[in-house]
């Protein structure tokens, strides 16, 4: 596995999520696509998606209801890639997507690892992987609510990594397989043990077990988690792509 290699697959996925072609997100112009269902798309989408901005830096790409595309399309080339994902320009979109019962829900920047630069980290707790078997309990615990408190997805659980101080588990790293080749990593750690070193040590952990199986580790963050963000990077991973999604 290499950097070339992680990056072709994510923008596979993100292609067919988007229902376009992976070079789509490398041309020159900005393109608009029309979304479609697709069996191989991350499991947590609702295809076909009313809207939807993708970009890896060289363009934006834009996955769409056929009722907006010409509006999309205008919206895109008008401004500059990091303007259509910031206000107030979002506000403009917002209210044209309201026309139609729709509304911005979701934007994230999207991290992979830097297969040159990740490595091991470690704290002064016990750090031990986990399977799905030996998390089953945490679903009914609050405290882990952020990192796997959905139970409708709980077949997509994988690996996962646990921080724990004399037995009990004060920090949790899990994995959701939503595709076939890309696991998302969410993390959670406990209030009196945040900026010890502990979720770097997770994340790490967690991202070079799931390299181990061949799937490639990525996380999103919303705009406001600094934190989340900054243990990423000191990880060794890097921003890749950001996306907007409506509901």
């Amino acid at each position: 596995m290499d950097n070339k290699k992680v990056l072709e697959i994510a923008l596979h996925q993100q292609a067919i999520d988007f229902n376009c072609k992976p070079e789509d997100f490398y041309l020159t112009e900005n393109k608009v696509v029309i979304s479609k269902e697709n069996p191989e798309a991350r499991k947590y989408l609702k295809l076909p998606v009313f809207c939807a901005l993708a970009s890896f830096g060289n363009n934006v790409v834009a996955s769409v209801n056929p009722t907006i595309a010409d509006f999309v399309l205008d919206y895109i080339n008008t401004h500059k890639i990091e303007d259509c994902f910031a206000p107030p320009n979002l506000f403009v979109l917002n209210q044209e997507l309201e026309k139609h019962d729709s509304i911005i829900s979701f934007s994230a920047q999207r991290t992979l690892p830097d297969i040159e630069l990740i490595k091991p980290l470690s704290c002064e707790y016990d750090i031990k992987v986990l399977h799905p078997d030996d998390y089953a309990y945490l679903y009914s615990i609050p405290e882990w609510n952020d990192v796997i408190g959905n139970k409708e997805r709980k077949h997509l659980d994988s690996l996962a990594v646990g921080a724990f101080d004399n037995h009990n588990l004060i920090g949790f790293a899990g994995s959701r397989a939503y595709c076939d080749k890309m696991t998302q990593i969410g993390i959670e750690v406990l209030p009196d043990y945040r900026k010890k070193g502990v979720a770097a040590a997770l994340t790490s952990r967690l991202a070079l077990e799931i390299l181990n199986t061949g799937a490639i580790p990525y996380s999103g963050n919303v705009w406001g988690n600094i934190p989340s963000l900054k243990t990423q990077l000191a990880c060794g991973f890097k921003l890749a792509w950001i996306e907007m999604q409506t509901s």
